[in-house]
């Protein structure tokens, strides 16, 4: 972090909000995250001869990215989410261009007094599993039932025909996958050649697809209340069912897939996100997306452990990926793919 970064920022928060005076303190890097440089801090302005302050959080475009988005995007994800009324921070401020913060970054509020659940920890959310899982599998359901173009975002990147949604998914990431790999996958490419050859239904809905939605970006307080869904980098138009297969992966189960993201049974689940988005995950239908989820995951870990080896981002996240939900994707897909052989 620069030296002149508070100053900076600062004067940008003044220009924002047509302010008097600005202050930042408190200004810190928060560790994790290989998509954007995540940074906390207060700030302090005057207007009207009202004194204001406020938790905020920057979002900064890294030197390089395992993988790449679009921060507009990520932003007006946020936008439509708070529209809708789920339990997102604030968007508070974009800005593209690379000159105020030497990269392009938005600005959001801070949400204080909550945790985030470890993807290893056995048992994340203790006695509000229920309580936790009532709200995921529900507010999972909500953003599935929502019209895009209701919401403002029916121009976001992604499938326009609801037959097109699976092919334009397998392609992005089998892409992915040829660019970065570091040595063969034998894995990943008998699971696309599955995907390809087995086509799922076609798509009830255009919808908006979070993209990552899971146990480890959404915050929870000590009562067991879902404070904020984060991390909507990868939002796009889909299948919905592409998000509740993701969500429903094994690698987010806490060790125990009966019971996905750690929280109600499998059916439990399933049956809420049906009810809150008033579609049908048919098993088959979802079969498909959650070999398609794995494979997907093997893609970003593929290039998270790419980015690592040629020094483009050190930070550790990207080894550890690297290393373990690679070969948990791995071993997901060989077992599946060994079941239906």
């Amino acid at each position: 972090m620069s030296d002149d970064l508070p100053a900076r920022l600062a004067q940008f928060l003044r220009g924002k909000f047509a302010a008097d005076d600005a202050q930042i303190a408190g200004l810190s890097r928060i560790p994790g995250g290989a998509s954007r440089e995540t940074y906390r801090f207060r700030a302090r302005w005057r207007k009207d001869g009202r004194e204001i302050e406020r938790g905020l959080i920057l979002r900064r475009d890294p030197p390089a990215s395992l993988i790449e988005t679009e921060r507009a995007t990520e932003f007006r994800a946020y936008q439509a989410a708070h529209a809708l009324g789920l339990p997102v921070p604030e968007p508070i401020a974009l800005e593209e261009s690379a000159a105020v913060l030497d990269r392009p970054f938005f600005i959001m509020e801070e949400i204080t007094g909550c945790q985030v659940g470890n993807i290893l920890s056995a048992d994340p959310y203790s006695a509000h599993a229920a309580k936790i899982g009532g709200q995921f599998w529900t507010i999972l359901g909500k953003i599935a039932r929502a019209d895009p173009k209701a919401l403002g975002i029916a121009d976001f990147a992604g499938a326009r025909d609801a037959q097109d949604c699976w092919r334009r998914e397998v392609g992005r990431w089998e892409k992915v996958i040829d660019d970065d790999e570091l040595e063969p996958q034998p894995i990943a490419r008998g699971a696309l050649r599955w995907l390809k050859r087995h086509p799922p239904p076609r798509a009830q809905k255009i919808s908006l697809v979070h993209g990552d939605y899971r146990t480890g970006n959404f915050l929870f307080d000590a009562d067991g209340n879902i404070r904020g869904i984060l991390d909507w980098e990868m939002a796009h138009l889909g299948d919905p069912l592409e998000d509740l297969a993701w969500a429903l992966d094994p690698l987010w189960s806490h060790g125990n897939p009966k019971r996905p993201a750690g929280t109600v049974p499998r059916e439990e689940a399933i049956a809420l996100w049906e009810k809150a988005s008033g579609l049908k995950a048919e098993p088959s239908a979802l079969f498909w997306w959650e070999i398609f989820a794995s494979l997907k995951g093997v893609a970003i870990w593929i290039s998270a452990a790419r980015e690592y080896a040629d020094g483009r981002n050190s930070e550790p996240v990207n080894a550890f990926s690297g290393w373990y939900p690679l070969s948990v994707h791995n071993m997901v897909l060989a077992e599946r793919l060994e079941a239906i052989a």
